[in-house]
């Protein structure tokens, strides 16, 4: 029975998210919203179908070390001090503001200084999940706003690392030990934190590489899917076991030391999806806490959070950014992306109660908070530009607000290049065919990128000081990482490689005007190719007929209009259209004018 009820668990909870993920999506709000509701039918608070709570809590623990894992994979310290002189202080300081007025709420329903600040703290950290999200579909994720709200948020989340930590030491069984017992607590975690940091670092950043390493090349990607999922759920429990440390911060350290490595992408988008599944069942089994009646027993409290949430915290948030003379529009932005909170909340929430801190109640009033400002952050941020022009019909106030605009914004992370775009290519692969089109582009001063998934074949390019991506080209993200959204060409030069329209068409998503030129072996592959969006197709099949028909009627003594004329028919005939009257060059090569797509 236990079996049947866990594939009940899992199907149930999946296919309410799916549903109710998708239908909140259509209508412009996050998914996230959808998998919390969908946690609330499943639940034990609803009629109808019900989740076993237990399996579902221990199936959203996977998501929760998948989670940090992905957080310390994408952990970058260049990113931080791109804008430390406002993210450190600016997360610092929102999150003493929150967690004061978490605080002052708590306590004005007695529940006692220890779940004041365990709840303040939860409502201090925003979602790193919804925050980009709607930064991305507003187009700000790359804009000085984008900038300092992700580095913000970078700050946030190794804050909450440390405070998952620190948690037991400050508010467990160890706190009754008085002062000494505290200070001796801390001391003892923070050695822990730094032993284990050690170890993963110094041993774990010479043995992971080395063991990725050898699963690459054995070419099994399946094998190396495994090997990350080992590396992330193998050290959190190690961290648990051998150093009493949570296992987010395990798996948060795990992500670091394999995204310093060469296989950070590949891990990213081979073994990460996996992390979406169970992700979307951590907030499944969020939802299933949230008892709907609560809504009507406890309106203050929810209403109070919320107030914390959606006025407190983008209030701080605002204020300090002008304070530090950022442009009004930078503040105005960041304030309002922060003002939600999501995954993190949680997990800081769950680890309240287990400590037997934080009563259910709260978790009630952090459920339906969120579904709320989750709700309505994509709706808010659109307010922005109405506010600026709001701004901009009291002068008195605008020229107080441009006086202490006087800060530029630094870049974080890799930016879009200014060149033109015929000035950039992507190829992927880099056999006989791609070497010969990276030659081509390079003489002809076009900066190619390459994208293979042999590792020897990406360091080899690096030290020639070209750019090169170790990934998988059907995956969005390593496209994205190649440059494909500001590249003016893509070449598919290898004729083997499977999901070549996939390509195709994720290319297209992110670059409509995108040239593409793709190989196939066969010639029956150039219809499918054509239709995925690619402008020129290859055969190798079809240029090897062609060669040989040109051949054997220049033995046979044929003239230059016959041997047209039979080419001419040759190609229709195995291509299904003639030839180009004028053939293009298969790279568009910088004139002044950009070449023509079709």
């Amino acid at each position: 029975m236990h079996n049947i009820d866990l594939i009940l668990t899992l199907t149930g909870g999946l296919a309410a998210a799916l549903v109710l993920g998708y239908l909140t999506h259509r209508i412009g709000l996050s998914p996230i919203v959808g998998y919390l509701l969908a946690g609330i039918v499943v639940g034990p608070h609803t009629p109808g179908f019900v989740a076993d709570p237990k399996l579902a809590e221990q199936m959203a623990e996977i998501g929760v070390i998948l989670l940090m894992f992905g957080v310390g994979l994408h952990f970058h310290l260049e990113d931080l001090l791109a804008v430390r002189a406002v993210a450190l202080p600016g997360a610092v300081g929102q999150s003493l503001v929150a967690t004061g007025l978490g605080a002052l709420v708590c306590l004005s329903f007695d529940w006692g200084w220890q779940a004041g600040v365990v709840f303040g703290l939860a409502l201090s950290v925003a979602s790193t999940v919804v925050l980009t999200r709607v930064l991305s579909d507003n187009r700000d994720l790359h804009t000085p706003t984008g900038h300092i709200a992700v580095g913000w948020l970078v700050v946030e989340d190794i804050f909450t690392v440390f405070v998952l930590v620190l948690l037991p030491a400050l508010l467990g069984a160890q706190a009754g030990d008085g002062v000494f017992g505290i200070a001796l607590a801390l001391f003892v975690a923070l050695l822990k934190i730094v032993g284990l940091g050690a170890v993963a670092f110094v041993v774990g950043g010479r043995v992971i590489p080395r063991i990725l390493d050898r699963v690459a090349h054995t070419g099994s990607r399946e094998l190396f899917t495994l090997t990350v999922l080992v590396l992330a759920l193998g050290i959190a429990v190690g961290s648990a076991k051998l150093f009493g440390v949570s296992m987010a911060l395990g798996a948060f350290l795990a992500g670091m030391v394999v995204g310093r490595s060469d296989y950070s992408l590949r891990a990213a988008t081979e073994a990460l999806p996996m992390r979406d599944a169970f992700a979307v069942l951590f907030f499944v089994a969020v939802g299933t806490l949230l008892d709907p009646r609560q809504l009507l027993l406890s309106p203050g409290l929810i209403a109070a959070t919320l107030a914390v949430i959606l006025v407190g915290k983008p209030l701080a948030a605002l204020a300090i950014v002008i304070l530090l003379r950022y442009p009004p529009k930078v503040a105005i932005g960041v304030a309002v992306a922060l003002a939600q909170i999501g995954e993190f909340s949680f997990i800081l929430a769950a680890q309240g109660q287990q400590l037997g801190i934080l009563p259910e109640q709260a978790m009630h009033a952090l459920v339906a908070a969120a579904i709320i400002s989750i709700t309505l952050n994509p709706l808010i941020y659109r307010l922005i530009d109405p506010i600026e022009s709001w701004l901009a019909r009291h002068p008195r106030t605008a020229r107080w607000l441009a006086t202490r605009s006087k800060r530029q914004v630094p870049a974080v992370g890799p930016s879009a290049s200014e060149a033109d775009p015929t000035h950039r290519a992507v190829v992927v692969g880099y056999g006989p065919v791609g070497r010969t089109v990276t030659r081509l582009l390079r003489e002809n001063e076009i900066e190619p990128t390459v994208i293979d998934l042999n590792l020897d074949t990406v360091k080899e390019l690096r030290t020639q000081g070209m750019r090169a991506v170790l990934g998988d080209a059907t995956h969005r993200d390593t496209l994205k990482e190649a440059g494909v959204a500001d590249a003016g060409s893509l070449v598919l030069s290898s004729a083997g490689m499977g999901g070549s329209e996939e390509v195709i068409r994720q290319a297209r998503e992110l670059n409509p005007d995108i040239r593409v030129l793709a190989r196939s072996a066969y010639v029956r592959e150039l219809e499918s190719l054509r239709k995925a969006g690619a402008g020129r197709a290859f055969s190798g099949e079809g240029e090897v007929a062609l060669a040989m028909t040109v051949a054997i009627l220049r033995d046979l003594g044929a003239t230059p209009e016959q041997i047209d004329r039979e080419r001419e028919r040759a190609q229709e005939e195995l291509f299904g259209r003639p030839p180009d009257p004028e053939p293009q060059p298969a790279i568009a090569v910088p004139t002044g004018t950009p070449a023509d797509n079709s």
